[in-house]
Parts: C-alpha cells; sequence; structure tokens
C-alpha cells in the first residue's frame, strides 16, 4: 500500500498503536459509520506529515 500511496501522489500514514484501537474499530464499522476510519487514517496521515516537515521532506 505504501508504494501504491506515492505512485499516486498521497502522503502515505501508519497505523500506530496509540491509534490502532480506532483503526480496529473503523474497520469493523465501516458498514455503518465511515467516519471513524476516514478520520483515523487522515490523523495517522497528518502525523505522517509532520515527520516529514521535521525532516524538510517535500510532498504535494
Amino acid at each position: 500500500m505504501f508504494k501504491k500511496c506515492l505512485k499516486n501522489n498521497i502522503v502515505p500514514f501508519i497505523i500506530e498503536d496509540k491509534i490502532k484501537m480506532f483503526y480496529y474499530r473503523g474497520l469493523k464499522e465501516w458498514d455503518y459509520e465511515k467516519g471513524i476510519l476516514w478520520d483515523t487514517c487522515l490523523s495517522a496521515q497528518n502525523n505522517y506529515k509532520a515527520y516529514l516537515d521535521y525532516f524538510r521532506i517535500t510532498y504535494n
């Protein structure tokens, strides 16, 4: 998935232990409430962007 994100100019994300329970809940509730998984993934992506910013790596 990491390579697919990079190929399509999407900043990848890593589900860290501190948000893993939200990720699993989002997967479980996907058929009823899609917002949980979307918000969790976007939050993880924002964290990844912070790492990129810290190391001055550009992204789109």
